[in-house]
């Protein structure tokens, strides 16, 4: 058998064993010669630059310290990043590339659960749960069984704002249910939205039309606030706004305004700030349903981050192409 080539953790500390359980940890060691007791927190750590110079695979996560130039003169060796969370953004620099390192990141996988619970936000969005609850936690009594008009999930229209990984993966969600979902995203065009199985409208026409919009672009310098007050008030009456995205997408006072007069409700996992300053109104609001950035994987779920680096580390040793690699040239337009 072939020496395993060495690898290294780069994330906090607490987080190697959330991310890699001992099941996952096993097969990822069967791959690489791993120590998941020399975790690099802080690469000035003389037994991390000791381990650095033998680094050929370098396993990062939450926590991961930027890999600037000094970092990547310390790895001579280092051939592949592969990132156990979603967006590489705070600790890759373009050094990496340049050097002809692989870049993968488990975003698909942590893709997974924020659509599910998009998923789930839109049904019950769609039977108005949310403000069904406020009523009965206000009068403390029951509307019986009475057919309640203007609820329910059938051809319900769906806006999705995003094709990335999460939008996609919400898009295939959505198809055994009958709900008709429309996309817009700059990125795509009418070819590949057929094949997505949807139209491509304009974001103003989407806000317009959608019962529910959800919220998957990343945030950019362009998408910075994307939903203000303007667009806002494009949505119809009634329409419930769901971001799982990032907060800043979303002007907050803007959107505040129409959930005190009662015309839109909102359910937000991503606020602006994050967390939420005590005195925040949304807290309050009957319309906002608010949920601590939890979309994303927890508990159990980080295991399928670990699971997704293992997969990557076996096709890298394999020769083959890594399925989930990051390149530099879109790092620009993705979360």
């Amino acid at each position: 058998m072939s020496q395993r080539p060495q690898a290294l953790f780069a994330m906090a500390a607490e987080h190697v064993p959330q991310v890699f359980p001992p099941e996952v940890l096993a097969r990822l060691r069967e791959s690489v010669d791993i120590d998941p007791a020399l975790v690099a927190g802080d690469f000035t750590d003389p037994r991390v630059l000791d381990a650095l110079a033998r680094t050929e695979i370098l396993v990062t996560g939450w926590g991961c310290p930027r890999l600037g130039e000094a970092v990547l003169d310390a790895a001579p060796r280092l051939r592949a990043v592969l990132h156990s969370a979603g967006s590489v953004k705070s600790f890759a620099t373009p050094g990496i590339w340049r050097r002809g390192i692989a870049v993968s990141s488990a975003a698909a996988a942590n893709a997974v659960p924020v659509a599910e619970y998009t998923l789930a936000a839109i049904l019950l969005a769609g039977k108005d749960v949310f403000a069904a609850r406020e009523r009965m936690r206000a009068t403390r009594a029951s509307t019986g069984w009475g057919v309640i008009p203007g609820i329910g999930n059938h051809g319900r229209r769906v806006g999705v704002i995003g094709a990335s990984r999460i939008g996609r993966r919400v898009l295939e969600l959505l198809r055994p249910f009958d709900l008709r979902p429309v996309l817009t995203d700059p990125y795509v065009d009418e070819k590949e939205a057929a094949a997505l199985g949807v139209p491509l409208l304009p974001l103003d026409e989407l806000l317009r039309t959608s019962d529910i919009v959800t919220v998957h672009a990343p945030e950019t310098p362009e998408t910075h606030r994307m939903i203000g007050r303007r667009e806002l008030a494009l949505m119809p009456d009634g329409a419930v706004l769901i971001n799982t995205a990032r907060g800043a997408l979303v002007d907050h006072d803007a959107l505040v305004a129409e959930l005190r007069a009662g015309r839109l409700t909102a359910v937000l996992d991503v606020t602006d700030p994050e967390p939420l300053p005590a005195d925040s109104p949304l807290y309050d609001l009957p319309g906002a349903f608010v949920t601590p950035h939890l979309a994303g994987s927890q508990g159990n779920e980080l295991a399928r981050l670990g699971l997704a680096v293992v997969e990557e580390a076996e096709r890298l040793l394999a020769g083959g192409e890594l399925a989930y690699g990051v390149d530099l040239a879109a790092l620009e337009r993705v979360a």
